[in-house]
């Protein structure tokens, strides 16, 4: 085996060893990605349960307005987005960690939205 061929191994092998979950540049990273992600499913679902019921509004247009307000408010662009949606969408396990979290926290927020009401309720009873 001669140098060339060794050389070209090596650099093969280091480059094969990456981190297969390193986020490359111009991808939002996983925490700003569950906020936005979070917001945008929000969006949705409000354009969904109350905007497709108002005759008077446009459900895409209404949609991509809420979705402009998200993006300036994150300091990102739709394209940004869209671009890191897909970029997890292909790394599944980056993908799982983002939407776990969004789970736990969902799940957070309703335990101390129905602790704090039943807390609430229990204050004026007494």
């Amino acid at each position: 085996m001669t140098l060339k061929h060794i050389v070209l191994l090596s650099a093969l092998f280091l480059f094969s060893c990456g981190s297969k979950n390193e986020i490359p540049k111009g991808i939002l990273k996983p925490a700003q990605m569950q906020t936005v992600l979070w917001d945008v499913l929000r969006a949705d679902a409000f354009t969904f349960n109350f905007i497709t019921k108002d005759s008077s509004k446009k459900t895409e247009v209404e949609n991509v307005k809420l979705q402009q307000q998200i993006f300036a408010v994150h300091k990102t662009s739709r394209d940004e987005f869209y671009k890191s949606y897909e970029f997890y969408k292909t790394h599944p396990e980056l993908m799982q960690t983002i939407l776990d979290s969004m789970i736990n926290k969902a799940t957070r927020d309703k335990f101390i939205n129905t602790k704090g009401k039943q807390f609430r309720d229990t204050l004026k009873t007494e």
